[in-house]
């Protein structure tokens, strides 16, 4: 098998995997009515199986990539698929909504693994074309993945039932042992900083909670806020004494990769958005959940031929051009979006989530390409550890504000509000393209 074979299974393979992660939150969220009629509560009670699997999702992230430094990737991503299935499998027996409500969060805290890890191990594998390549797949399966959500989890709770529905991820367990051997080797052999690990885990939850409050309530905002007061400050303590810790100095104190991780927290933000706004809206308009799918369906299509268009993307104009690239794409998509959800237009709708889908399958290989580079390897993964949380925070903050203000000013205003993300992206990614241009122009002697 040659090297580009090799990325192309490896690739398709994690974006499989990926997409399974994804697949958690959007084909559970078409099950959320039944949830709440078993259970005998409310559909917002029972958004906290979402809410629950995204926080631990988010929080658990940089965690798999520092470890990932230090042991190589194999076990890691070993505990986090086993955690992922069996969370699935005991969230689809699961008696009670208190159980059920554990068992996603154990879920989402093995789920966490995967964006991560396979981003850290095609940036270490491959190199050049080949690498831009399979980071542009992982991405695009991924995507084409988490669009089919609501058709399969629609057809699937139709058949068979929700519960079901939560077993789905149980299938990345068939994906390991097709992956074993390109997992192995690699780790430094160091110790891990516990006390750093549950810091940053810490002020991460907070983060992520206060982004969630819109949709989940003043006390987990007021919880978030203590937890982000308290933490942010002995985080920055345990970085100043321990600068090769579990956060390394050299990874928070490096400006492309603040700067990288920023801008593509916005491909995310209306990634997520359009995942809850689309089928919100048109189920509110009479559709079933498989129509939804359905109208989803082109943009699974366009996901999968997004590497031909990043891959040489990346290579000639680089990280930095092509997040700016997708940024555009971003802010497009969800004005369009909202054009159609106001005027109950479908087919603006399905054209502005294609557009989303090729914005989130430039930005993401974008910015794991622009961080990879930034860095040394033996903080790779710490470094795209952090920056998939902030990735996966912009999720939030996109799912949040449709979800939050949605109700409020309706969904096509929430979407207009979030449209203005990816323009300010614009204004942060600058330096990094002025300092790329001054690179390209050759020295005068």
């Amino acid at each position: 098998m040659t090297h580009d074979q090799d990325a192309r299974r490896v690739s398709l393979l994690l974006g499989l995997l990926f997409g399974l992660t994804g697949m958690g939150s959007a084909s559970a969220a078409i099950a959320l009515p039944m949830v709440a009629d078993e259970f005998n509560t409310s559909v917002g009670v029972a958004a906290w199986t979402i809410s629950g699997y995204v926080l631990l999702l988010a929080v658990a992230t940089p965690v798999y990539g520092r470890v990932s430094d230090l042991v190589g990737v194999r076990i890691p991503l070993l505990v986090g698929v086993g955690l992922m299935s069996l969370g699935a499998l005991a969230a689809s027996v699961a008696p009670s909504f208190e159980l059920l409500l554990v068992a996603r969060i154990f879920q989402g805290m093995g789920a966490a693994a995967v964006p991560t890890l396979g981003v850290t191990l095609l940036s270490a594998r491959y190199e050049g074309e080949i690498r831009s390549l399979a980071l542009g797949r992982l991405s695009a399966v991924a995507a084409a993945v988490s669009c089919l959500g609501p058709l399969l989890g629609g057809a699937t709770e139709h058949w068979f039932g929700w519960r079901a529905v939560m077993a789905l991820p149980i299938l990345g367990v068939l994906v390991l042992p097709l992956i074993w051997r390109a997992v192995a080797g690699g780790g430094s052999g160091a110790r891990l900083d516990l006390v750093g690990a549950v810091l940053v885990a810490g002020t991460s939850a907070g983060l992520v909670m206060i982004v969630q409050s819109p949709s989940t309530g003043v006390a987990v905002a007021s919880l978030g806020a203590a937890l982000l007061l308290l933490g942010a400050p002995l985080v920055a303590l345990r970085v100043r004494r321990k600068p090769h810790g579990f956060l390394p100095a050299s990874v928070i104190g490096n400006g492309t990769v603040v700067r990288s991780a920023l801008v593509g927290s916005a491909m995310p933000a209306a990634w997520f958005a359009m995942l809850i706004a689309v089928p919100a809206a048109l189920v509110a308009d009479g559709w079933e959940p498989w129509k939804v799918g359905l109208l989803l369906l082109p943009s699974a299509g366009a996901a999968l031929l997004v590497p031909r268009l990043s891959a040489p993307l990346l290579e000639r104009r680089g990280g930095a051009r092509t997040l700016a690239v997708a940024a555009v794409l971003a802010s497009v998509s969800l004005a369009v979006a909202a054009l159609g959800i106001g005027l109950s237009w479908p087919p603006a709708i399905g054209v502005s989530v294609v557009f989303t889908t090729v914005g989130f399958g430039l930005g993401q290989p974008a910015m794991s390409t622009s961080v990879g580079d930034a860095v040394h390897a033996d903080v790779r993964g710490a470094a795209l550890g952090i920056a998939t949380l902030v990735f996966l925070v912009g999720g939030s903050i996109g799912s949040a504000v449709v979800a939050g203000l949605g109700d409020v000013v309706g969904i096509p205003a929430s979407l207009l509000l979030l449209a203005v993300l990816p323009l300010a992206a614009l204004l942060v990614i600058r330096p990094e393209i002025r300092r790329a241009d001054a690179a390209a122009v050759p020295r005068e002697y």
